[in-house]
């Protein structure tokens, strides 16, 4: 099974407790990384430059597919919390503006910066039978700077597979139903979540763990969501899904074993609104 991420690879500088780090980041990476654990993944993106350490990195994921540019997409990234941040937008690598001219069982667009235009969005709804999406970077203006949000038409959406977005984010999708799209994830960090199929709302809260931050769960929440619904039903899929977040969330690697997934999956609760 073939399963084409679009999207910016990141290069984060993370301030946390007084320190800061520098990782490999974004969307992309986020959801390619689970997605790898379900098909053979290819990875459509663009930057400048990155530590061959972070290129073998995602290289060990899945082939990687990079449009030339003269910067790479740059976040500052600082925790407040284990889960609120403040961030800002430093660079920005080249817009990814054409598809691979390939046949792709998934097709899994995840941008950060406004690099996806909508009439890319249109272009694999209609060539690809299951489309995923996160509205995270349809909505981020790329402006450098503090990140700042523009409202963005939910019709391009309609008849997607798959939509996640995050509370805050989903305020910005105008002209838009849940019904327009086959699942619409909503996340709210550790709060009670949303999500639903074909209109209709499921609840459920995700697994209490202690972690000092939170980079990357919405996207690896969506890429194994999609992986588990190649084959499992809407509930199960859900409850994997957040089961494998929390085990990354702890690990910050996908690198366990399913049966951890499944054991863990059994303690989440999702219950039909």
């Amino acid at each position: 099974m073939k399963c084409l991420v679009a999207g910016h690879v990141v290069r984060d500088i993370i301030r946390k407790g007084g320190k800061t780090l520098e990782r490999l980041g974004g969307g992309a990476y986020h959801s390619a990384l689970a997605l790898s654990k379900f098909c053979d993944v290819e990875i459509l993106t663009s930057f400048a430059d990155l530590p061959e350490e972070w290129v073998n990195q995602l290289e060990s994921i899945g082939k990687l597919r990079v449009v030339p540019s003269d910067s790479t997409t740059t976040y500052e990234l600082t925790y407040l919390d284990g889960n609120t941040r403040r961030l800002k937008l430093l660079d920005r690598a080249s817009p990814l503006e054409e598809l691979p001219p390939k046949r792709y069982d998934v097709v899994l667009l995840n941008p950060v910066a406004s690099e996806i235009s909508p009439d890319v969005v249109t272009l694999a709804r209609e060539r690809f039978s299951l489309v995923a999406a996160d509205l995270q970077g349809f909505i981020r203006l790329p402006d450098p700077g503090p990140v700042s949000y523009t409202p963005v038409d939910g019709s391009v959406f309609r008849g997607l597979s798959i939509l996640h977005s995050d509370a805050v984010e989903f305020s910005y999708l105008r002209n838009f139903s849940p019904a327009d799209v086959e699942v619409l994830l909503i996340s709210d960090g550790p709060r009670e979540e949303r999500a639903f199929l074909r209109g209709k709302e499921h609840s459920f809260r995700p697994l209490p763990r202690k972690v000092d931050e939170s980079t990357g769960a919405g996207d690896v929440f969506l890429g194994s969501f999609t992986g588990f619904y190649l084959s499992c039903p809407f509930v199960q899929s859900l409850k994997r899904a957040v089961a494998f977040t929390a085990l990354f969330l702890e690990r910050r690697s996908a690198d366990f074993a399913p049966d951890e997934v499944n054991e863990l999956a059994l303690e989440v609760e999702v219950k039909r609104v």
